[in-house]
């Protein structure tokens, strides 16, 4: 008789993965076109596109197409828009002041989405490189970046941005102090509503080359944002910035860039159990898309998994320029 083979250790791994029904049921991160947030660039005119070079299949778009932009996600079941826009250079000074015109392009935006797609949630973005002809996200004296004027002239931002219907603001600036500045403000005029997402760890990083470009910021930019965006390698540093915004009145945080900073993402929401985003930047969305057109990646399954990555390290949402093609295959 032949001897009773030694039994094989008890638990397979394999077997929950034998069948897509079986993967389906373990699942333990699972992406919805609710996680998403489509960033969109804005531009003055009528009816056009304007292809960004280093940004393939991503467009500056006139008022109307943003419009149509914003019923194309709320149809796919996104969430969320987020609003960047390109301003005209004649528009930049070195004191901002049309970052908080009533009239500036995103707060027209602004006004014509929420009036046409109201049932969509917009974000905008509390900065002043959009309109800095220094090309930063403060006001620059004697080459410093300061940052109590600018924390003034953020809040008088943000005061514009609520009144003109955003739902969620998003500062982006990383100065010291502006979160608590903008919520007592926000709370002084009435608006006690309004969502912040505060950017409260963004890294100084080589990623955002292409959004600059979208923006209109790559040549103006006079040195670099060191001084007030986080050194890539800090991590501690993150976790003090969260906790100091969350205490100042934040009510979600967001971790930018995304993919790199994977880590960062993960010991926020271990630590603060609050909504946490996580922001897939024009130069990862860049690379991706040069991968994909030299066929040395597949577009639809490198997408998802960047996706699913992000939900996996624990955050509750993504800003990510593929968000209306990723919502397109999740709906089927």
């Amino acid at each position: 008789m032949a001897p009773h083979p030694a039994p094989f250790p008890a638990t397979r791994l394999r077997r929950l993965r034998r069948t897509p029904q079986l993967r389906a049921l373990v699942r333990e991160a699972t992406l919805t076109p609710s996680d998403l947030i489509w960033p969109l660039f804005i531009r003055e005119g009528q009816d056009t596109r304007e292809p960004i070079a280093s940004m393939p299949g991503v467009d500056r778009l006139s008022l109307d197409i943003v419009v149509e932009s914003a019923r194309e996600a709320a149809a796919l079941g996104i969430p969320a828009i987020c609003l960047f826009p390109y301003i005209d250079p004649s528009l930049k000074t070195e004191t901002c002041e049309e970052a908080w015109s009533r009239e500036n392009l995103s707060n027209r935006a602004t006004r014509a989405i929420k009036e046409a797609v109201p049932d969509i949630a917009v974000m905008t973005d509390v900065a002043l490189d959009p309109y800095n002809s220094n090309g930063h996200d403060g006001i620059v004296r004697d080459g410093v970046i300061v940052n109590d004027e600018s924390v003034e002239a953020l809040v008088k931002m943000a005061l514009a941005q609520a009144d003109a219907g955003a739902d969620i603001l998003g500062p982006s600036d990383m100065m010291d102090g502006r979160i608590g500045a903008m919520r007592m403000a926000l709370e002084a005029e009435g608006h006690k509503d309004v969502t912040i997402m505060s950017y409260a760890a963004k890294y100084a990083s080589g990623f955002y080359g292409p959004f600059r470009d979208a923006v209109g910021a790559s040549g103006a930019l006079k040195g670099d944002k060191k001084t007030y965006q986080m050194d890539p390698a800090n991590a501690d540093e993150a976790m003090r910035l969260i906790a100091r915004d969350l205490s100042e009145g934040a009510d979600m945080v967001m971790v930018k860039p995304g993919m790199p900073y994977l880590d960062i993402c993960r010991r926020a929401k271990d630590m603060f159990a609050v909504p946490t985003y996580a922001y897939q930047v024009s130069g990862e969305y860049a690379m991706l898309n040069a991968a994909f057109q030299n066929g040395w990646l597949d577009r639809e399954t490198v997408m998802m998994e960047s996706l699913t990555a992000f939900k996996r390290a624990g955050c509750d949402g993504i800003l990510t320029y593929f968000a209306p093609e990723a919502a397109r295959l999740l709906n089927g």
